[in-house]
């Protein structure tokens, strides 16, 4: 009953403020403009009956007649402007009306059709408690109740990669440390919190994220996560047949078919292994290297942006080669194209999702190649 009471003098309201400039009033007919020239025409034959029976001499009457006429025209304009005053005060009346009652009553019946005025209001208080599918809403419910809770361990282990997913570091980061702190140490939530290290430094390994690694690993040694950070850090550190012999181990532990296989010959091969993958669809033949060879150190550079642009074209066509978008951000990344490697980035990800194993390996490779990983899970 409220919200209609509430409806009724909004729409009174809206409605006084419309009729405010309609409701002024105009000009009046003036009812005696009628008799005013018929007195005047009269006047006209007195004037030519005195000047008939030499009353008065022609210049007289010549003159009379001009003031007579003069007064009869102004007479009849009045009447004229009366009218037309007349008109326009029944055409406000009309969108008076139109404004009353019309619109009210479209507004009405387009609720009634396409609006919900039977369903009751839903606070946000209710809307926490039954959240449904809305991710804000579960996050805001999980937050509000660890305020009122802050050591529900469970809560921050939840909490944790959610934050990390959507970017929120440092967030993810302390709900990692609380979640460790009530709940204890397990090879995943360390290996969270280290990811989550490495990726507030950029790429950068830094000694917290891999003294977290190391936990992960001594508490799982069949953790792969873990143990590709460590040989990863390996590689930052220069230690390139440690970190060489690290990724081979890993690699011969790692299924033929799982798709970060192609990470990990990469960075055998920066490391001084075996030849990285094959080139996917548009990028450097053998031929093509060789070709490359032979050219000044300007050319060469010419050839290989040209390559990467053609493999850029490439992918826009057929968006599901991983592979070509493993190369292709690095390819960028490697020319000092950053705002170009992001956004390629970007674009592998809307076709490999981040939380899928292919865009954890491409959100990895960036962050080890310095890239500004949020930027593009924006």
């Amino acid at each position: 009953m409220l919200f209609w009471i509430i409806v009724a003098v909004l729409t009174a309201a809206v409605a006084a403020f419309l009729l405010k400039p309609l409701l002024r009033p105009g000009r009046e007919a003036d009812a005696g403009r009628a008799g005013e020239a018929e007195v005047y025409k009269d006047q006209l034959k007195e004037v030519d009956r005195d000047l008939a029976e030499g009353l008065i001499g022609a210049e007289e009457a010549e003159y009379a007649r001009a003031e007579i006429g003069r007064r009869l025209i102004a007479a009849s304009a009045g009447r004229s402007a009366s009218a037309r005053a007349m008109s326009a005060a029944r055409l406000r009346q009309a969108a008076a009306v139109a404004v009353v009652v019309v619109l009210p009553a479209t507004g009405l019946c387009l609720y009634l059709l396409t609006g919900s005025p039977g369903t009751p209001d839903q606070p946000l208080a209710a809307r926490l408690e039954n959240p449904g599918n809305n991710i804000e809403l579960l996050v805001a419910k999980a937050e509000r109740h660890l305020a009122e809770n802050p050591t529900d361990g469970k809560g921050w282990d939840i909490l944790a990669p959610i934050y990390f997913r959507a970017g929120r570091l440092g967030d993810a980061e302390l709900a990692y440390r609380n979640a460790i702190r009530y709940l204890g140490v397990s090879a995943e939530r360390v290996t969270g919190l280290g990811e989550t290290l490495v990726a507030s430094n950029r790429g950068v390994i830094t000694d917290d994220a891999n003294a977290a690694f190391r936990e992960a690993v001594r508490r799982d040694p069949e953790n792969p996560r873990a143990r590709f950070y460590l040989a990863l850090a390996l590689e930052q550190a220069g230690r390139r047949d440690e970190a060489r012999a690290a990724f081979e181990a890993l690699q011969k532990e790692t299924p033929a078919d799982a798709p970060w296989q192609p990470l990990l010959r990469e960075h055998i091969a920066r490391n001084g292994g075996g030849a990285p993958a094959p080139a996917p669809p548009g990028g450097p033949t053998d031929a093509d290297v060789e070709a490359a060879a032979g050219m000044d150190a300007g050319d060469r550079q010419e050839m290989i942006r040209g390559m990467v642009e053609s493999l850029d074209a490439r992918l826009k066509e057929e968006p599901g080669n991983f592979e070509g978008w493993m190369r292709l951000v690095r390819s960028y990344a490697v020319l000092g194209e950053k705002d170009k490697a992001v956004a390629a980035l970007r674009e592998a990800l809307s076709a490999f999702p981040a939380d899928g194993s292919e865009g954890q390996q491409l959100v990895a490779m960036a962050r080890a190649a310095g890239l500004d990983v949020e930027g593009a899970l924006k």
